[in-house]
């Protein structure tokens, strides 16, 4: 940046603009922050009953106010602009959404990997998942009101509103009243590997800790088990597949 900015003043146009993204990341990053912190002081299941109400109250404050400065409608704290989409459209927003998480996620892991290698990439990249994997586990149940033990419908439901799910094909396959085969049939991942002429890349020590972690916060008494992940065999029909089964429905 230029000698000549001492203060935002000073910015032109686009600076100015870009400085304005600059300030979002910020408040994502402190919010983030404030859970972890939160989470590690106090444990995770009083951390998440402080982050229902925090995150409730903030994004009321926060959209009013963005409502407010940027002159458009809020319905019932939404957006009338998102409001007034087609349903397609917005299908294409959340599938977008979660192209982008994915990306974001890929970001991190190739950081890690050229600053420091493989072995700190995928083990910041487990150890991510003991935390993202259950709170968004938690952000679902709490979505569509699951309620404290869904059972294995539940967990069905929620498999369905996971980021994963706008981005790869994924299936179930009943077995029995007490549990089912969740089957991730195209990763997309994986599948530019596979295009690239590339192996698998060896997943499963992040789903070995994903899938566990997601199924017990939506129901404590799911058991999770692996079928098959890379780097085993697989067939042509899914990349990974994971059982799940409780001892007792609701």
């Amino acid at each position: 940046m230029s000698e000549e900015v001492s203060t935002p003043h000073d910015l032109d146009h686009h600076a100015s603009a870009a400085f304005v993204l600059d300030l979002v990341h910020r408040i994502v990053m402190h919010h983030a922050m404030w859970y972890a912190e939160v989470e590690h002081q106090l444990g995770r299941e009083r951390a998440r009953e402080i982050l229902a109400d925090a995150y409730d109250k903030s994004r009321h404050i926060q959209m009013t106010r963005l409502a407010k400065t940027l002159g458009f409608e809020l319905v019932d704290g939404v957006p009338k602009s998102l409001l007034d989409l087609e349903e397609e459209k917005l299908a294409e927003l959340r599938t977008a959404l979660a192209v982008n998480w994915l990306a974001n996620d890929g970001v991190w892991f190739q950081a890690v990997e050229f600053g420091r290698g493989m072995f700190d990439a995928k083990r910041c990249n487990d150890s991510c998942w003991t935390r993202f994997s259950p709170f968004e586990a938690w952000s679902i149940k709490r979505l569509l009101g699951l309620g404290d033990r869904p059972g294995l419908d539940g967990l069905k439901k929620a498999l369905a509103f996971r980021l994963y799910a706008f981005v790869n094909e994924q299936s179930i396959t009943e077995e029995t009243e007490t549990s089912f085969v969740f089957q991730m049939n195209d990763c997309r991942v994986q599948s530019a590997r596979k295009r690239k002429g590339l192996a698998d890349y060896p997943c499963k020590s992040a789903g070995m800790v994903e899938y566990p972690c997601f199924a017990e916060t939506i129901d404590d008494r799911i058991r999770t088990e692996c079928v098959g992940c890379p780097p085993d065999e697989h067939p042509e029909e899914w990349y990974c597949a994971w059982r799940f089964s409780i001892e007792e429905q609701a």
